[in-house]
């Protein structure tokens, strides 16, 4: 078992959603939070507050991870802030649902940018630190999507899935390190992105869920603080948590 206090780890997207408990989950535990977000200046700077509530050590730092000027900042932000980065989640992700006649080449890009290229973007500049950590994680929060596919999703799907590729490789190519690099495939989670599903389609969903209900964000963060303090064993793997939706 990794001890995680004292330990660094950026988040991205992690102002809100499952990205919000992720970067609790971790606080709880003593890890020092540097939390990125786009839009949500707000938020972040709530979250921020609260993590220092919980006694560890946080700051929000504004980039857009689909450019790598931005995920470079960022990097440089916690190298800044904290002098070491032990753990990177690349969480950030947006959805652009069309079917696949309706979809435009503009929402194609942008959800790759988004959910697929910012992870080579913050990994690029992030990995040359983790590889220094006696303990470095990257993880990949795919999603069932990129396993199973989803209906008008042809572009979050293509970039979920690329993600796990990603992951694979990258963990092949660091496994006689420290460093693990793993992906987690969420199922249908209770976040402001589903709660856009109209009711009835929402209600169809669940009823295919074996489990009957939505996942809750907190237990994907759970999730990531299993990986960061019980993996060293555990590299290139989809961790699924999906109430059994997908097996």
């Amino acid at each position: 078992m990794v001890v995680l206090e004292n330990r660094v780890a950026i988040v991205t997207g992690g102002s809100r959603g499952i990205g919000e408990s992720i970067s609790k989950e971790l606080a709880k535990y003593g890890v020092k939070v540097v939390i990125n977000y786009y839009s949500s200046k707000e938020k972040a700077e709530l979250l921020v507050e609260e993590i220092k509530e919980l006694g560890s050590e946080a700051i929000c730092v504004k980039a857009d991870v689909s450019k790598e000027e931005d995920a470079k900042l960022l990097v440089d932000a916690a190298m800044e802030t904290f002098g070491h980065l032990d753990i990177l989640v690349n969480n950030a992700g947006i959805t652009r649902d069309r079917t696949f006649k309706k979809l435009t080449g503009e929402d194609w890009r942008k959800v790759i940018d988004v959910n697929l290229n910012s992870a080579y973007n913050t990994t690029s500049y992030a990995l040359p630190h983790l590889l220094e950590s006696d303990a470095g994680r990257v993880i990949n929060i795919s999603s069932i999507i990129g396993q199973a596919g989803g209906y008008g999703q042809t572009n979050y799907s293509a970039a979920k899935a690329g993600l796990l590729g990603f992951t694979k490789s990258l963990a092949l190519e660091t496994a006689k390190t420290s460093l693990t690099v793993n992906a987690i495939c969420p199922g249908f989670i209770n976040t402001d992105m589903v709660a856009e599903v109209p009711e009835k389609v929402l209600e169809q969903i669940v009823n295919k869920i074996p489990a009957k209900r939505l996942g809750k964000p907190e237990e994907i963060a759970r999730g990531v603080l299993f990986l960061c303090r019980d993996g060293e064993y555990i590299t290139g793997q989809e961790l699924n948590i999906n109430g059994g939706l997908y097996m």
